[in-house]
C-alpha cells in the first residue's frame, strides 16, 4: 500500500525501470554544472570542497553576539549567519514603546552604526563570509555592514555574503514587514543596482521558502511559492530597466530540510531544473550563472521538539544529510535546544560538529550526486516537479505573486497545510517521536541560555549617547536626501548610507522611508 509524502503524493513501496520508463536523462539529468542543474550547480560539487557552514546565532547585545561568533570561527564555521531581534527587524529603535519586552530576545538588537562596530569587531569582514536573516530593512543593515568594513580598510569589491531580502514572503508567512508591497519592490531593485555597481560580490536577496515552511507549508508549496515570488522580483528588476543577466547571477535562495530525506533530495533537485528552465525560457537568460538555483539551507525548526531535547540531535543530523545529498551550497544545522530557548555554546558547537561529521566522516563528498538515477529519487523530483508547475500556474493565473499575496491565496493554502499536519499529530497517524508516541513519564530538568532584560536599559542608554554625541544637523539633512530620493526615482541607497555613516538610527531611517511610502496592513485586518 502506498505511503504518501509530505507534500500529498504517493510513495510506492517499490521503484523499478518501469517508473522511468520514456524518461530522457539528457532531458532530465544533464550534466553535473550543466543546464537543467539537477544534478547540481557546481561540476564537482563537494569532491571539490564541502559546502559552506554557517551557524545562525545572534542574541543580546552586539557584544555578545560577536563573543559568540569567534566562537564558532575558532570551532570551524566558514560563514557567519546573523540573527536580528524583533525591532531591528521591523525597523524600530531600542528605545521605541513598541519595542519594549522584545530587545535582544531572538537575536542581536542592532540600532546604528555603533552597535555593527561591536558585532564585527575584531573579525576580518574580507575573510569571512556574511548572511544576514533580515527582510524590511535589508538596505540599511548592508550599508552598515559596508561602512564598517570600510573603516576596516577591507573595500566593498572585497566583501562577499547574503542578504535576505525577500520581503515578499513576509506578506506570506512570516510577517516583519514595514512597506506595503510596491516600494518594498523598489527598493529590492535599488538594492540590486547598488550592489551591482558597489558591492559585486555580495548576493543580493535569499529568496525563501524556509519560513513558508516553518509555517506550515508542504514541499510543493515551499517551491512553488519560493520560484513565484523569485519570478516577481525578476520581473521587478527587468521593468526597472535591468538586464537579467546583470542581476541574475547573484540571485540565491533560502530552504527547509526536513526528517523525510528522500521527498527533500527530490525537492531540491526538482527547485534547480524548475527555475532553470523558468529563467531561460521565460526571461531569455544567456549566462548560465544566470540560471542557477545556488541556495542556503537550515534545517527545520519546526521539527524540533521541547519533549526530550537531545533527540533533536538524531533529527537534525538527518535534516543536514538530506540537504547535502539534495545539493546545497550552504548548511546551518540547529541546536537540539531551540525549541525551549536561544542556543547554549555547547549546542551551537554540537550543531557544528554535526556538519563536519557528514563532511569528513561519512562517504557522501566523495561523488558529485550521490542518488542520480535512483529509480525512486528520479520518480519523486519529476512527481514534485510537476506539482510545482501545476500550483505556480495557479499564481500566475491571479496575476503573479503579489497579486496572490493580496487576495491571501498563499496563506490561505499553507495555514490549510498547518492544519492537516496538527490535525494528523494530535490524532497519532503522524508518528513525533517523544511527543504523541515513545513519551518519558518525567521529562528531564534542562537549563536554557536566558537573555538579560537589562539588555533594553543598556541599549536605550547607548542611544541616549548617541544622540547627544552625534551632529544631529547632518542627520537631519541626510534624511531629507533619503526622503527626496524616496519621494523621486533615484536609488535610495546612496542616501541611506549617508544617513547611516552620520550615525542615523535603524529606526530614524526606517521612519524617513514610513513618512513617504507608508506601512503595510494585510487585507485580513479591515
Amino acid at each position: 500500500m502506498a505511503r504518501e509524502s509530505e507534500s500529498g503524493l504517493p510513495i510506492e513501496p517499490l521503484y523499478g525501470p518501469e517508473d522511468l520508463r520514456g524518461w530522457d536523462p539528457e532531458e532530465k539529468l544533464g550534466e553535473p554544472g550543466a543546464y537543467p542543474f539537477t544534478r547540481g550547480v557546481y561540476r564537482s560539487m563537494y569532491t571539490g570542497r564541502p559546502w559552506t557552514m554557517r551557524q545562525y546565532a545572534g542574541f543580546g547585545t552586539a557584544t555578545e553576539s560577536n563573543a559568540r561568533y569567534r566562537d564558532l570561527i575558532a570551532h570551524g564555521t566558514t560563514g557567519l549567519s546573523v540573527a536580528f531581534d524583533l525591532p531591528t527587524q521591523m525597523g524600530h529603535d531600542s528605545d521605541a514603546p513598541i519595542a519594549h519586552g522584545e530587545v535582544g530576545k531572538v537575536g542581536v538588537a542592532i540600532d546604528s552604526i555603533d552597535d555593527m562596530r561591536v558585532l564585527f569587531g575584531g573579525i576580518p569582514l574580507d575573510q569571512v563570509s556574511t548572511s544576514m536573516t533580515i527582510n524590511a530593512p535589508a538596505a540599511l543593515l548592508l550599508l552598515l555592514y559596508q561602512l564598517v568594513a570600510e573603516e576596516q580598510g577591507v573595500s566593498a569589491d572585497q566583501l562577499t555574503g547574503t542578504i535576505q531580502n525577500d520581503v515578499l514572503k513576509e506578506y506570506i508567512a512570516r510577517g516583519t514587514y514595514i512597506f506595503p508591497p510596491k516600494p518594498s519592490l523598489r527598493l529590492i531593485a535599488d538594492i540590486f543596482q547598488y550592489c551591482r555597481a558597489e558591492i559585486p560580490r555580495w548576493n543580493t536577496i535569499s529568496i525563501s521558502g524556509y519560513h513558508m515552511a516553518e509555517a506550515g507549508a508542504s514541499p510543493v508549496q515551499e517551491i512553488a511559492f519560493t520560484l513565484a515570488d523569485g519570478i516577481e522580483y525578476v520581473r521587478t528588476a527587468v521593468a526597472a530597466g535591468m538586464d537579467v543577466d546583470d542581476f541574475a547571477p547573484r540571485l540565491s535562495f533560502f530552504f527547509v530540510s526536513r526528517t523525510t530525506l528522500l521527498e527533500e533530495v527530490a525537492k531540491f533537485r526538482a527547485a534547480r531544473r524548475v527555475w532553470a528552465r523558468v529563467m531561460c525560457e521565460e526571461f531569455g537568460a544567456r549566462n548560465p550563472k544566470s540560471m542557477m538555483l545556488r541556495f542556503h539551507t537550515q534545517t527545520a525548526g519546526v521539527q524540533l521538539t521541547a519533549q526530550q531535547p537531545e533527540v533533536n540531535l538524531v533529527r537534525v543530523a538527518v535534516q543536514g544529510l538530506a540537504a547535502v545529498l539534495g545539493g546545497t551550497q550552504s548548511l546551518h544545522t540547529n541546536s537540539f535546544d531551540e525549541a525551549i530557548a536561544l542556543p547554549t555554546d555547547k549546542s551551537a558547537r554540537l550543531a557544528l560538529r554535526t556538519q563536519q561529521v557528514l563532511a569528513y566522516e561519512t562517504d557522501v563528498t566523495a561523488t558529485v550526486d550521490p542518488f542520480a538515477g535512483s529509480y525512486v529519487i528520479e520518480k519523486m523530483t519529476d512527481d514534485i516537479e510537476t506539482a510545482v508547475l501545476e500550483l505556480m500556474r495557479k499564481v500566475e493565473d491571479l496575476g503573479g505573486a503579489v497579486s496572490a499575496i493580496e487576495r491571501g491565496f498563499q496563506k490561505g493554502e499553507i495555514e490549510r497545510n498547518a492544519y492537516r499536519i496538527a490535525q494528523e499529530t494530535d490524532s497519532g497517524e503522524r508518528v513525533v517521536v517523544g511527543v504523541n508516541r515513545f513519551q518519558l513519564d518525567e521529562e528531564e530538568s534542562y537549563e536554557p541560555l536566558r537573555v538579560d532584560p537589562a539588555i533594553e536599559a543598556q541599549q536605550a542608554e547607548r542611544l541616549a549617547k548617541l544622540r547627544a554625541e552625534r551632529d544631529q544637523r547632518a542627520v537631519d539633512s541626510a534624511l531629507a536626501a533619503l526622503k527626496k530620493a524616496a519621494e523621486g526615482e533615484d536609488n535610495v541607497l546612496y542616501p541611506m548610507k549617508e544617513a547611516l555613516r552620520a550615525r542615523a538610527t535603524v529606526g530614524e531611517v526606517c521612519g524617513a522611508l514610513r513618512d513617504v511610502w507608508g506601512t503595510y496592513v494585510p487585507s485580513d485586518a479591515f
